[in-house]
């Protein structure tokens, strides 16, 4: 083989349609758009533009409330909590922290303010839970296994109280 010889692999390149090269070609004179006008031109953006009319994301009512302090928590069952514990990722004698949970995978997401346990399963063992938050249930349920959960972020009935 020679360089002379080189070539890329059929169909590997995408030849581009010439515009502006005799009607023969499907797309001459204008090109493919039309005749005159704003959008004949370079140039254009006309995303909500609607001819001077006003744009319906301006005529429609605003709604609803965006809380820029919203906490935002990573689920955690207990069905997972003692998966992971009996796949090994987990140490149950140890305390669980929200970093030890993150660390076997358990919580999933990005930007996380932190945990919260749920009761989504059944809990036999005795664990010594450290968590952002807690549903009632999920700590009724591991208090009759044997354990404890601490929650960190106080509770809204306890701040109100």
């Amino acid at each position: 083989m020679k360089l002379n010889e080189l070539r890329d692999n059929p169909g590997s390149r995408l030849t581009s349609k010439r515009l502006g090269r005799g009607i023969g070609s499907g797309k001459g004179k204008t090109s493919g758009k039309g005749v005159k006008g704003q959008k004949a031109r370079e140039g254009v953006a006309l995303n909500g533009f609607e001819g001077g009319q006003l744009p319906i994301y301006r005529r429609l009512p605003k709604r609803g409330f965006k809380n820029i302090f919203r906490k935002t928590y990573a689920p955690v069952n207990l069905s997972a909590l003692v998966k992971a514990i009996e796949a090994g990722r987990i140490d149950a004698a140890q305390p669980i922290t929200e970093a030890v949970l993150t660390q076997a995978g358990l919580v999933r997401g990005g930007k996380v303010d932190g945990v919260r346990l749920l009761a989504n399963g059944e809990i036999a063992m005795a664990v010594n839970v450290t968590v952002s938050g807690a549903s009632a249930a999920a700590i009724a349920a591991v208090q009759a296994a044997g354990g404890s959960v601490t929650t960190t972020v106080a509770a809204k009935a306890a701040a109100e109280a």
